[in-house]
């Protein structure tokens, strides 16, 4: 079995009680003969002052669990739809001739998992000052601050092959700055310092209640064994050829979303696609005034491009209102997936927009 086999995609829930509570209870359902290497908990802060308040109790309780072994965390403020807190965890069937390494920086816990394949980074909690900055300078920090993991673990910046980017109150201003364009501003500043030749990072841009930045990501120095495709869909502008018609005014500068719709990891005829956050856009415009059945029903079909062949194996949907759930819910049963789907109450990145879906598909 190689990497594409091994790496497994899960999601587990709790019912309510404590935030310190529920936390244990949701540690608890941990597999125990898998290495972790991600935790991305979702849950629904009262303000950016709890929202630290909790990210300070969840980073405790991860380490006093893992110790010197602590994988990848990040916690999002978004609301599950079906339970007050969530955990998604990425982990993987380590064999022995494979190494994998646990390692901080200022705090934030990563991973490095090397194998036949490649070398892998796994990490995440990337945030700038939530409380004191706005969201252009918490994006210039927070991308100095991957830069210096990435270059202290000797990862190019062209090596990221996916970034979940979660971004409080996404379509919001500061002033002129639109908060999502303040973000793209910052990203391709970021990226210009490499060459994207096999294309940028599969994205998701996706709103959040609090926590104003925060970024997760995977990056993969390849091996002769595998290589990373781009994958467009043919009904779709690639987002990174959006005309200006489509972007947000912000100050002086108006970029695009650097991204790829998705990513292809392949290894040994082993295939993993990263699904960015996709949504119901032909060509570069949003299909508006259409109502959420067939906003998602054009958002399945644009993820039907991507994934081709492959099987998905784990979706996240987000709704940008909570009322779209028992719907949004039922209409993707029908499309009976038998895989991990959850459901977040989320600001979509254009506000016409009511449902955008993400996932993981495996060939």
């Amino acid at each position: 079995m190689n990497y594409c086999q091994k790496i497994h995609y899960t999601v587990y829930a709790t019912q309510r009680a404590g935030f310190p509570e529920m936390v244990d209870n949701l540690l608890s359902q941990l597999p125990e003969n898998e290495t972790i290497l991600r935790l991305s908990f979702f849950g629904t802060p009262s303000s950016n002052i709890e929202y630290v308040e909790r990210r300070v109790i969840l980073r405790k309780k991860i380490r006093a669990y893992y110790g010197d072994r602590e994988p990848a965390l990040s916690y999002v403020s978004q609301p599950p739809m079906d339970a007050p807190l969530i955990m998604e965890v990425h982990s993987y069937r380590l064999e022995d001739e494979e190494q994998v390494t646990f390692r901080h920086f200022c705090g934030l816990p990563y991973v490095i998992l090397e194998n036949e394949c490649a070398r892998f980074l796994f990490a995440g909690g990337f945030q700038g000052d939530v409380i004191n900055y706005n969201i252009e300078q918490q994006s210039a920090d927070v991308f100095n601050t991957i830069m210096i993991v990435l270059k202290k673990e000797g990862f190019p910046i062209n090596s990221i092959i996916r970034q979940w980017n979660y971004i409080e109150h996404i379509t919001a201003f500061d002033g002129e700055n639109q908060h999502y364009q303040s973000f793209n501003n910052a990203r391709t500043d970021f990226y210009k310092k490499a060459r994207w030749t096999n294309g940028y990072p599969a994205a998701t841009g996706i709103g959040a209640s609090f926590g104003g930045v925060l970024v997760d990501l995977d990056a993969a120095i390849l091996k002769d064994s595998m290589h990373v495709v781009p994958i467009d869909n043919k009904l779709q502008v690639a987002a990174y050829a959006y005309s200006e018609q489509v972007l947000a005014v912000s100050g002086e500068q108006k970029t695009t979303p650097k991204f790829e719709r998705a990513k292809s990891l392949v290894c040994n005829k082993n295939q993993i696609i990263y699904i960015s956050g996709t949504a119901a856009i032909r060509g570069e415009n949003s299909l508006a005034d259409i109502g959420l059945e067939q906003q998602l029903r054009i958002t399945m079909e644009n993820i039907d491009q991507l994934a081709g062949n492959a099987r998905l194996c784990i979706l996240r949907v987000y709704l940008k209102d909570r009322s779209f759930y028992e719907e949004a819910r039922r209409l993707m049963e029908a499309y009976h997936l038998n895989i991990p789907v959850f459901y977040m109450c989320a600001d979509i990145c254009r506000n016409e927009l009511l449902i955008e879906i993400e996932g993981i598909a495996r060939l």
